[in-house]
């Protein structure tokens, strides 16, 4: 069973960073897509990036291009997002999520980790 522990999140001033962390464990994820996800307070669930396991392969949301990078260690299993150029608007719960290959879907989930943009 996949396992997922997702952390670094916290408060930070607009215009500043942050690293979150996504911890990995229970199978091979060679080919998994690994994804980042968040929600505000009111409003749905939505895409931030994501990044295929393998080969590298890179994806963002328009809102984030540029100024958010996904990445991963392969020795530690661990996928992060680092976050430059903070804005109030990325507060947010961030989730780290696998979506296995040869499905459409996303079907491990971190419990979250909560990141807060002072303006």
């Amino acid at each position: 069973q996949v396992q997922l522990v997702d952390s670094g999140g916290g408060l930070v001033q607009a215009g500043g960073s942050l690293r979150l962390s996504c911890a990995a464990s229970g199978r091979t994820f060679s080919s998994y897509v690994m994804g980042w996800f968040r929600q505000a307070p009111g409003k749905e669930r939505e895409f931030v990036a994501a990044m295929t396991w393998s080969g590298g392969r890179t994806f963002y949301a328009d809102s984030v291009k540029g100024r958010f990078t996904i990445s991963r260690d392969n020795a530690k299993n661990t996928v992060y997002l680092q976050m430059n150029s903070l804005k109030p608007e990325d507060t947010a719960v961030y989730y780290c999520a696998a979506r296995p290959p040869g499905t459409g879907r996303y079907d491990s989930w971190g419990r979250g980790t909560q990141v807060t943009v002072s303006s």
